[in-house]
């Protein structure tokens, strides 16, 4: 899988683009990008792509990684990502007015387990 793959998303082309011009994509747009990329990018890719961000170093964007990675969190859902945006300046959606924006799991094609992840979490909650 490659970058042209994330780029099928709105926001992850924006948030591509925003790191390519080495501008702040503040911690929540880090986060989402990691939590997004990594089903489609190798670690080095995801770690040498976020430390295009003016104010993030290789390290960081490494120990990042490896933080997403250990905890195995699935991509976040549009509403997430808009409460994490509204606690950032650089907005993560461009585009919130539009109801499809930020919708990943509407535009890319994950790796099966984080489907069966997420079914998962919804068959454990709505047995508790």
């Amino acid at each position: 899988m490659a970058v042209g793959d994330l780029k099928k998303n709105a926001m992850m082309a924006h948030l591509l683009d925003a790191l390519d011009h080495k501008k702040d994509i503040g911690h929540y747009g880090r986060l989402v990008f990691t939590m997004v990329a990594r089903h489609f990018l190798t670690e080095d890719e995801v770690v040498s792509t976020l430390a295009k961000d003016k104010d993030f170093s290789e390290e960081q964007a490494r120990s990042l990684y490896g933080q997403v990675q250990s905890h195995d969190y699935n991509p976040p859902r549009r509403e997430k990502i808009l409460q994490y945006q509204s606690e950032q300046e650089f907005p993560i959606i461009p585009n919130p007015d539009d109801p499809d924006a930020g919708k990943v799991y509407h535009d890319l094609n994950f790796p099966d387990h984080v489907y069966q992840h997420i079914s998962e979490y919804y068959e454990h909650k709505q047995a508790a």
